[in-house]
Order: C-alpha cells, then sequence, then structure tokens
C-alpha cells in the first residue's frame, strides 16, 4: 500500500483515527464537528502514530506503510472479542492472539513464541489445555476456554518460561559450530539498492556492500563447519521481500538468522553500529535473539571501534516472523564519512566478520565457559570444530 501521512484525508483515515482512539491515543472528534465525515491526517494524528511505532518497535515515520497498517489492525484485538482458531493460508492476528499465547506460556504450554499469529502451535497448545481442563479439545478458542484460561493460575515458576525453553535449546545443541545452520540476510537488493551515496566518481551502494559482507562471513562459517545459506545472491531479478526472506529461513530450519544492512540519515554526522533483536516496550521479547544481539554489537563495537549505537527491540517482520533466533545489525552509516570511508576497506569488512563470528560462536558456549568481547581468535575456529567433530 502507498503510505498515508500528513495531509491525508478519507475512509483510510477515519479508520486509522478510529483505533488510535481506540487505543487512547488520539481524542475523537465531536461529533457535530463537519470534519468528522472527513478527517484529515493531522499533526495530532501523525504524533499518536509516532507513539504507537516507538511502542510497537516500529520505524518510526509518523507514516502508516505496510507494517503499521498491520500493526495498528493488530492492535485494536483484545482477548474474548473474537474466536480464535487456527486457518491454512491466512491465520488470525492480533494483539488477542498475543494475550492468548502470552498465557499460555504463563501456564506451562507451548505456542511457540508470542508473535501474535494463531498458527499450528497454537492451536496444539490450546486443544493440550482443552484436555486439561475438561472442554472439547478442538484448538478453538471461544468463550468456554476463555474463560477457564482467566480462571487458573499459572504453572511455570522460577523465570520467563520462553527464557526457560530457548535457553534450555541452546543448552542442548552444545559449544561446537559443527553441523549448526545459519541464515545469512544481506539487506535490500535488486531494483532495492538501498542508501545509494555518489563519492566523487564513485557510488557506494548498501546492496552490493552488505552483500559482500554476507559472501565472506558465508566463506568463513561454512569452514568453521556451519552449514550457512544466504537470502539472495549478488544481483536478484526482484526484489525480495522481509517475508520471502522469512520463509527461507523458516523453511530450512535454521538455528539463528542474521541480517545485515548498513545505515543512512540525512545528516552525515550521524555513525555508528546498532543491532536489533525481535521485541518491544510493549511486549515479548527473544531473549536469545537478544542475547544474540548483545554479542554481535559489542564484538564489532570493540574490534572496529565503530560508535556504538546500542541493541534495540524491534518487531520488523524478519525479526518477528523467523522461527528462530534472528537479529539485523546496521554496521555504520554510509552517509557518514568516516564510516564510509571504513566500510569500503576490505580489511575493515573482514573484522566485521570476525566480529560476527565471535558473537556466533559465543552464543553456543555454557555461560560458565564464555570469554571476554574480543578475546577469541576466530581462525582457530575450524580446527576447534574439526577436532570435535
Amino acid at each position: 500500500m502507498r503510505a498515508i501521512r500528513r495531509g491525508a484525508r478519507g475512509a483510510a483515515v477515519a479508520e486509522i483515527r478510529g483505533i488510535l482512539v481506540v487505543l487512547e491515543l488520539l481524542d475523537d472528534l465531536p461529533a457535530a464537528d463537519p470534519s468528522v465525515q472527513d478527517p484529515e491526517y493531522d499533526d495530532a494524528v501523525e504524533h499518536a502514530i509516532r507513539e504507537f511505532q516507538q511502542s510497537r518497535g516500529l520505524t518510526v515515520d509518523g507514516e502508516v506503510g505496510d507494517e503499521t497498517w498491520r500493526a495498528l489492525d493488530s492492535a485494536r484485538w483484545r482477548l474474548g472479542q473474537r474466536a480464535l482458531f487456527h486457518t491454512v493460508g491466512d491465520p488470525y492476528v492480533g494483539d488477542d492472539v498475543r494475550q492468548l499465547q502470552e498465557r499460555l506460556l504463563e501456564m506451562g504450554y507451548n505456542p511457540g513464541r508470542a508473535d501474535g499469529i494463531y498458527g499450528g502451535l497454537t492451536a496444539t497448545a490450546v486443544a493440550q489445555f482443552q484436555r486439561e481442563v475438561g472442554l472439547r479439545s478442538d484448538g478453538e478458542c471461544g468463550p468456554a476456554t476463555i474463560g477457564a484460561l482467566r480462571r487458573l493460575g499459572r504453572k511455570v515458576i522460577g523465570g520467563r518460561p520462553q527464557l526457560l525453553r530457548e535457553a534450555e535449546a541452546f543448552r542442548e545443541s552444545g559449544p561446537t559450530l559443527l553441523g549448526k545452520r545459519i541464515v545469512i540476510d544481506p539487506g535490500h537488493g535488486g531494483p532495492d539498492s538501498g542508501n545509494v551515496v555518489p563519492d566523487g566518481p564513485l557510488r557506494w551502494v548498501e546492496a552490493d556492500l552488505v552483500y559482500d559482507l554476507a559472501a565472506r562471513l558465508e566463506g568463513r562459517l561454512a569452514a568453521a563447519g556451519m552449514r550457512v545459506n544466504l537470502t539472495r545472491g549478488p544481483h536478484p531479478a526482484s526484489v525480495v521481500s522481509d517475508r520471502d526472506r522469512v520463509h527461507i529461513a523458516n523453511e530450512l530450519g535454521a538455528d539463528l538468522l542474521i541480517s545485515i544492512h548498513v545505515d543512512g540519515h540525512r545528516t552525515p554526522l550521524a555513525d555508528g553500529v546498532a543491532t536489533y533483536h525481535y521485541g518491544s516496550a510493549s511486549g515479548p521479547t527473544s531473549v536469545v535473539g537478544e542475547r544474540l544481539a548483545g554479542l554481535v554489537q559489542r564484538e564489532i563495537v570493540v574490534r572496529t571501534g565503530l560508535r556504538d549505537c546500542h541493541t534495540h527491540p524491534k518487531t520488523w517482520e524478519l525479526l518477528r516472523l523467523t522461527r528462530m533466533p534472528a537479529v539485523r545489525v546496521d554496521v555504520g552509516y554510509l552517509t557518514s564519512p568516516a564510516d564510509r570511508q571504513q566500510l569500503i576497506d576490505p580489511a575493515f569488512r573482514d573484522r566485521v566478520v570476525e566480529a560476527i563470528m565471535a558473537a556466533v560462536q559465543r552464543m553456543y558456549l555454557p555461560v560458565e565457559a564464555d570469554v571476554p568481547t574480543g578475546s577469541i581468535d576466530v581462525s582457530l575456529l575450524r580446527a576447534l570444530t574439526a577436532s570435535e567433530a
């Protein structure tokens, strides 16, 4: 959809305003106001959208594009307002589904990640709960099931259930990289070049730089024994959407996904590296993804000297819809002369690759065997995994 922004009018703006009113982010227009019939996307709406985007871990631009619209549409629902059941191809999506998943997790059932999508795992968890409380075990969440969920207390104690599940799965997988599958996602590609910066007679393109980083990382991780896949080639014929990238990673059953981008800004003073994981201020977080983001961020900062712009939770589809821990790292600003000078240096890109490799290895080390940031010699990873094999 074309982004809806300040100055727009029409039915879509009326629906956006209505949702913001329900979410108590915007005051309703008085019925006597003639603009009720044709409301405007004014300053108040833009401010409310920015507040909504910030709370949901979306890109904060004050406009309603595809992802913000889907988040708004999801946010209007509360658990109990509609019956929920699993449908193939067009699942129910909404805050009510996320609330259900969180409740199931608290009670010790496993609906998978609390991503707000009523998929097969959620339906199975609901059916298991229904069996245990004497309801018809059909995997559908109607009034009787919701009533039973609200009456019963939580079962899991000693930590957040999602944290326990994800941490245990990683602990059981062992410390070696050998045989583990990772998907490397070079951002943009094809008709989508990402950030493009002219530099004298040259022209630096984000899509090309991140593909080079991804290809270098692919080779190094493969040499360390990992099974590595890229989400695109160097010059795809068409745009590879985030959902396409998610589908590739999920179909491969990847253990990790790392998406590589280079940032850009209208001011050349913006610089530094930032890493993102699934989560938001008002919702669940992928705890393993959060740990991976922290390791990637710290290793890159120590090994390259880039400014530390920290880690941040986001609900971008690439992070939310993947079934494995996923992070996106923005390695510097192409629009920053200082960062750009480093990014175009192959030796610098090798240091970035070594930092990501070190972070991936540290993900699989037991907590008691972890090492200080910047201390892993990644040239030894191949020999280590070979000897362990």
